[in-house]
């Protein structure tokens, strides 16, 4: 068992360091909002932090799970973030959703006090966290990712290691152009069958079972088809993710046009008030356009 530090108590933050408790690691958590933090502690044992470096002192791993870049290096750096707190040999794991870009600046700060980094952007949206059933794509030196990836075990479903630094945040952005096209395609299927007079629910149970299957298709098709989308993994954030994607892509010099589409139908989506709404409200959009040439 371990002594690990969780900052960031989101949807996704919170039953993550739930599990590690579960797991009987001593958990320390940070949160910017105080309550929640508190919350946690009533709920799971361990203690709180005032600030990142307070959670994180004394710990030999800790775990982040923050909104975006910026979010990321707040709790990182300076004299009350988690890095000034650690100790050399600890290693600092990332599950955020952020660009290669800033999990190099913070392995190479880190690497500078001898503490290991691993970028751990995970999938599986917040059903996966309280399951404890993610999928966790690593980037980092070989040797941090074997001491992280046991206590990674408390909410993983799948782990797996793809390289260096930056390699996990790749990683992720492939998952999240995946699922991108997938929903577009779903929502132009099932807007399809509804117009065409098909049970649509029974169409899709169909259809999952053959070549056209997917998770999105087996867990989203009856909600779609419903018009509900108050849950699930927020179009807002999918924005930020696939703005990562495309700017990796055009530092790249290659071409993600579907991305790039749903990027901005998702837009669309936004300006219909639905940015807290699933990402399978890209229906939604097509609904409202009917008869519109779109």
């Amino acid at each position: 068992m371990a002594k690990v530090a969780f900052l960031g108590l989101g949807v996704m933050g919170y039953p993550m360091a739930g599990h590690l408790a579960k797991a009987g690691h001593e958990v320390a958590v940070y949160n910017r909002t105080t309550a929640k933090a508190e919350a946690w502690t009533a709920q799971n044992g361990g203690r709180h932090g005032v600030t990142p470096r307070e959670a994180a002192e004394g710990c030999d791993f800790v775990m982040t799970c923050v909104g975006n870049d910026d979010d990321l290096r707040s709790v990182a750096f300076g004299e009350d973030g988690a890095l000034a707190g650690m100790a050399a040999g600890a290693v600092l794991v990332d599950h955020t959703t952020a660009s290669a870009i800033v999990a190099k600046e913070i392995a190479g700060a880190a690497a500078a006090s001898g503490i290991g980094f691993v970028d751990a952007p995970v999938s599986g949206g917040q059903a996966g966290a309280e399951n404890g059933q993610l999928a966790i794509m690593c980037g980092g030196a070989e040797a941090d990712f074997t001491k992280a990836e046991p206590v990674m075990q408390a909410y993983a479903k799948a782990i797996d290691h793809f390289g260096d630094v930056g390699s996990g945040q790749l990683t992720k952005m492939v998952n999240q152009v995946c699922i991108a096209g997938i929903v577009q395609g779903i929502s132009e299927g099932l807007h399809l069958a509804m117009e065409a007079g098909l049970d649509a629910k029974k169409v899709a149970k169909l259809v999952s079972q053959g070549a056209g299957g997917s998770w999105q298709l087996a867990n989203r098709a009856d909600t779609m088809v419903d018009g509900k989308f108050d849950f699930g993994f927020a179009v807002d954030w999918m924005r930020k993710d696939l703005g990562i994607a495309l700017e990796q892509a055009k530092e790249m010099k290659i071409g993600l046009p579907v991305a790039a589409l749903v990027d901005q139908h998702y837009g669309d989506v936004q300006a219909l008030g639905g940015g807290r709404w699933d990402t399978s409200a890209l229906i939604q959009r097509l609904r409202v356009l009917k008869g519109r040439d779109i």
